[in-house]
């Protein structure tokens, strides 16, 4: 039984359809999900049809845009960090306490990214959005064992996903961006995206990490020695201990 959320009616329908193609009971729901009031609502919904909250949340949508850092507006502040972050906070704020009530063994899964575990000069917003991401994604792990509520977090590289076409749903309230998006830029993130992970493979990472209990699921070996030289240069910048001058 499942349930799809997205800001876009239009996905919804598509998800749907492929779903309930498969025999599977699936209910949709139009979801901003940087609108409390309106995440709230949607729990109720979920509950109202499935007469329990869920056992596996997945907090997965995220949008992205590029540019000099130097460049960026509050407006791609607001936003970016707004969906990448905000709205995983509300999706847990809105749900956590409703899964322990329910007092089932159950699992969180969050997506962040690989560029949330180091800085990006083009693509700062969302990078840092997603290295908050990482950092509540631990925090909630050392939390919801006791309740049987396991947690991941997800560290993407390059997924053949459509998140080049975020910036066409970029509200108009956040004003005008500090960076170039148009059908060229979207045309050329598409070119990189079209070479990614295919997102069912992700998914297979995802699945064993909830059997096995893990937290960090990062499925690209090859990321392993930039990730290495990242953290040597955080732990060496801790100075040594000193030794005691009396030898205590």
């Amino acid at each position: 039984k499942i349930v799809i959320a997205d800001v876009r009616s239009e996905a919804v329908d598509k998800a749907l359809t492929a779903l309930r193609a498969e025999g599977i009971t699936a209910h949709g729901i139009v979801l901003d999900i940087t609108d409390r009031d309106a995440y709230e609502r949607a729990a109720d919904e979920v509950e109202a049809v499935f007469g329990a909250p869920p056992t596996l949340l997945f907090n997965t949508a995220g949008v992205n845009s590029f540019g000099p850092v130097e460049d960026s507006t509050y407006g791609d502040f607001d936003w970016l960090v707004g969906v990448n972050l905000g709205g995983v906070i509300n999706g847990m704020v809105t749900f956590v306490r409703r899964m322990i009530l329910a007092g089932k063994p159950a699992h969180i899964v969050t997506v962040s990214s690989l560029g949330g575990l180091q800085g990006s000069a083009l693509a700062a917003p969302y990078s840092a959005a997603k290295a908050a991401v990482i950092n509540l994604m631990e925090s909630y792990h050392g939390s919801l064992a006791k309740y049987g509520i396991g947690v991941s977090v997800v560290c993407p590289a390059n997924i053949k996903s459509n998140i080049a076409e975020a910036t066409r749903i970029r509200p108009a309230r956040f004003g005008e961006s500090g960076y170039v998006a148009n059908e060229e830029t979207i045309a050329s993130l598409h070119s990189i995206h079209i070479h990614g992970m295919e997102p069912v493979e992700l998914a297979e990472h995802v699945k064993r990490a909830i059997e096995a209990g893990q937290l960090y699921v990062i499925p690209y070996p090859e990321a392993k020695d930039m990730l290495r030289k990242h953290f040597d240069e955080i732990v060496g910048a801790v100075p040594p201990i000193e030794a005691d001058p009396e030898g205590a």
